[in-house]
């Protein structure tokens, strides 16, 4: 895909992890798809997976599950030094108590990255305003769930803040794993044409709509990709990525960043990096995926590790 091969496996297990970062020179992972939510919320997500199948999809085990603090330490453990907690609300009246909580998350612990969520409803731009005073870094929402048009009215405001002070959102709007009325990429197309220097983070890279998304990421600056999930055995068995779209992720190094979905994902963490560093992409694309790109879009600063990112 690249003119440089890979020259460094990809880990076969988690404890591999920190040996395959320091064989790649990076400081740890920037993972901008992590989830950390208050304790009925996150029950509520597992015993949504956890009966999955029941809903015509793919048994779906949760690989991570664990209190908060097993989590955490299992982060640590796995060298991803900066991770968002991603909160997405999904009815009226619920973001502003998400911010609160991922706040205090974030000031509880260090490569925590203060992380914010919005709705359509009369308060989306105040509920935007409050996160990015209070030091929201990176944002969330979920087309999907939340079951809304991300160029709904209600929102144009609160992404008019989020363009001009060009803090990234990560959205779910992709039709994969599992499709909703407003996914796809002709809503994302609209918004984009409407706010186009919007820093917009693809979850899934747009499962299973992976060129359009991209088509998406080339049009406009802002646009990225995650690879959350992306080229995994369970997201292969439905939506595998096309070789010209791998070929031309290949050479926007700069537009793909380290997502895992953590930690609700029925793979190991390692699954995910080994699936990367298979496409053979090069060590120097890994290190711009792994680390650089996520550590400029959170905001890390030099002194938390951050090198030069060309």
């Amino acid at each position: 895909m690249t003119s440089t091969p890979s020259t460094t496996p990809g880990p076969a297990a988690d404890a591999q992890i920190p040996a395959y970062l320091q064989a790649l020179g990076l400081p740890g992972l920037a993972d901008v798809h992590v989830h950390f939510m208050p304790h009925n919320v996150q029950c509520k997500v597992w015993d949504y997976f956890d009966t999955v199948q029941d809903h015509g999809h793919a048994p779906w085990p949760i690989t991570y599950r664990g209190d908060e603090a097993q989590r955490v330490r299992t982060l640590e453990a796995l060298g991803v030094r900066a991770y968002p907690t991603l909160n997405y609300a999904h009815r009226p009246g619920m973001a502003a108590w998400l911010n609160e909580y991922s706040a205090r998350f974030a000031a509880q612990h260090r490569s925590a990255v203060h992380s914010g969520t919005f709705f359509p409803e009369p308060s989306a731009a105040a509920d935007v305003q409050a996160a990015l005073a209070a030091g929201a870094r990176i944002f969330k929402i979920h087309i999907q769930v939340g079951a809304f048009a991300p160029d709904d009215p209600l929102l144009d405001d609160a992404w008019g803040l989020l363009e001009a002070a060009q803090v990234p959102v990560v959205i779910h709007a992709g039709s994969g794993p599992h499709g909703g009325e407003f996914t796809g990429p002709a809503p994302v197309a609209r918004l984009l044409e409407r706010h186009p220097a919007l820093v917009l983070v693809i979850a899934h890279a747009g499962m299973p709509e992976y060129a359009e998304f991209t088509d998406l990421a080339a049009r406009f600056p802002g646009v990225h990709l995650d690879t959350t999930m992306v080229g995994t055995d369970y997201a292969e068995a439905i939506a595998p990525v096309p070789a010209q779209v791998l070929r031309r992720w290949g050479a926007m190094a700069r537009r793909l960043v380290l997502g895992s979905d953590f930690p609700t994902i029925p793979h190991s963490y390692a699954h995910q990096l080994r699936v990367l560093a298979g496409w053979d992409v090069g060590d120097d694309w890994m290190r711009q995926v792994l680390w650089h790109n996520g550590a400029r879009l959170m905001g890390l600063t030099p002194a938390q590790g951050v090198g030069a990112q060309d």
